[in-house]
């Protein structure tokens, strides 16, 4: 079945013409495109600011004028993570998305539904004449992503509405009423390349199938990270059998949690045998460890590949090796307030060797500004001992502070008990969202966050349950059906 076919038609109509068009963050320019087009067609205002942000204004339905505006945000970009085997170009093709029971999911490849399937009830709830709202904006965002660079450039006294329904939760029957801060953090250690001697024998290592995702909201499923994998192999190859090596590259994204790493190592002839065997025993071991996190994690090595004439430099290696060990990555600390709740986290994201540098790049989450800062600091201290030439921090940005008391909490509250028949959970995620940096900008907003059920969103088994897509657009047509009076 298509999932053009699916119920309500509305949305999933939507959704998929989403998925025809290439969206990887920081590559928008035809979504834009076709976002702006949709609003001009369908007989609304519509704006593209100068970031590449679209606003489509929606007249109230006759008698509903006098309702509070409401703003439905979602962001047009979306993670571009793919299997090793898959030939998908997220910059010309489009997803692969099909049904697979009660779930959408896309071909090894991400499926978008974060934060596709936000904007198409949006587009949704804009066009279905059947649905009874006050005055509208529809708000699509630029490269959140990435750095929620939409959000961040987004100007103050653009938008007129009074109330932000941000469509970006990924739990059904979830109220989020707060979210995380982050800061990005890069460490490199420099280094030279040497003539590779005689007498080495290379091979290449990789890692993958692990489950990876999102690094808010999976963080605390403590699965493994294959950055960290590579370095513990790598460790003990380096101290005691005289490897050098070639390059090690792992994760691609900020805010996912690695999935695959790769290390192309020069081992000498006479060790070659014991070295490989000590790679498949040591990944053994990880393996057992995440055997419930990670069933699928998988090692793959290619022997005797071509020996490259240099090598990287090993003392800067060795050094960028332990600091990857050592280095924290995953939950730092639960919240003491809000049980089960994520307070404070990092995700060691990426490795590179690349133009005399090897670089780390992580991402800090934390609901409290100074556990954040904290954690900077523990960071930057481990790096400086560790010998790293380089320490950079950016993208810094406060999390959402929850407010419980709002007129908006309360609709949302009622009308979740009236449509579904049992108590909407309230809570904060790990996960950061605009509402935080919009919030700052429009002061006077109330602000909360709902959406369909997603698993596994910045990864490659990323799905959107059918049912809850139906039902999460019954609960926001009766949401907005029931905004209270200016």
């Amino acid at each position: 079945m298509s999932i053009q076919n699916l119920e309500p038609k509305v949305i999933w109509k939507n959704f998929y013409a989403l998925t025809q068009i290439p969206r990887p963050s920081k590559h928008e320019g035809k979504v834009i495109e076709y976002l702006y087009n949709w609003g001009v067609s369908h007989g609304f205002e519509t704006i593209k600011d100068d970031t590449g942000n679209i606003i489509i204004r929606v007249p109230a339905t006759p008698g509903m004028e006098n309702r509070k505006g409401v703003i439905l945000q979602g962001h047009m970009d979306m993670v571009p993570q793919k299997t090793s085997d898959s030939p998908h170009d997220f910059l010309k093709d489009p997803i692969n998305a099909y049904v697979d029971g009660e779930w959408v999911t896309a071909d090894r490849t991400t499926l978008g539904a974060d934060n596709g399937i936000g904007v198409a009830l949006g587009l949704a709830a804009a066009e279905e004449p059947s649905v009874k709202h006050g005055p509208l904006e529809l708000l699509v965002t630029y490269d959140e992503e990435t750095g929620m660079t939409g959000a961040n450039c987004l100007k103050p006294g653009v938008l007129k509405g009074d109330i932000l329904l941000n469509l970006d939760s990924e739990e059904e029957g979830e109220l989020c009423v707060g979210c995380a801060g982050g800061l990005d953090v890069s460490a490199s250690f420099k280094y030279h390349k040497y003539n590779t001697p005689e007498g080495m024998e290379a091979l290449r290592f990789t890692v993958s199938g692990l489950q990876g995702g999102h690094s808010g909201m999976d963080i605390s499923l403590y699965r493994a990270n294959a950055n960290k994998v590579v370095a513990r192999i790598l460790l003990p190859l380096l101290e005691d059998y005289g490897v050098r090596v070639v390059f090690f590259r792992g994760g691609s994204l900020r805010n996912a949690i690695p999935f695959e790493a790769t290390a192309e190592i020069l081992v000498p002839a006479d060790k070659y045998d014991a070295a490989r065997a000590l790679i498949l025993s040591i990944f053994e071991t990880i393996k057992t460890e995440f055997q419930d996190s990670d069933p699928s994690a998988r090692l793959d090595i290619e022997d005797h590949v071509p020996v490259q004439p240099k090598f990287i430099q090993g003392k800067s290696m060795l050094r960028a090796v332990k600091a990857i060990i050592a280095a924290p990555s995953g939950v730092i600390r639960m919240s003491q307030s809000m049980p089960g709740l994520t307070e404070t986290s990092i995700n060691l994201a990426i490795v590179r060797t690349q133009q005399g540098k090897i670089t780390i790049h992580s991402l800090m989450r934390s609901a409290v500004d100074t556990s954040k800062d904290y954690l900077a600091q523990r960071v930057r201290c481990l790096f400086e001992l560790a010998g790293a030439e380089e320490i950079t921090f950016k993208g810094g940005y406060s999390g959402w502070t929850p407010k419980l008391d709002t007129p908006i909490n309360k609709v949302c509250m009622e009308q979740f008990q009236k449509v579904y028949g049992y108590p909407m959970k309230v809570m904060a995620t790990h996960g950061g969202l605009e509402c935080a940096i919009m919030g700052a900008k429009y002061p006077n907003w109330e602000m909360v966050s709902i959406g369909p059920t997603i698993k596994y969103p910045h990864s490659p088994d990323e799905k959107v349950h059918v049912a809850s897509v139906a039902r999460t657009w019954d609960y926001l047509k009766a949401v907005l059906a029931n905004i209270p009076e200016k």
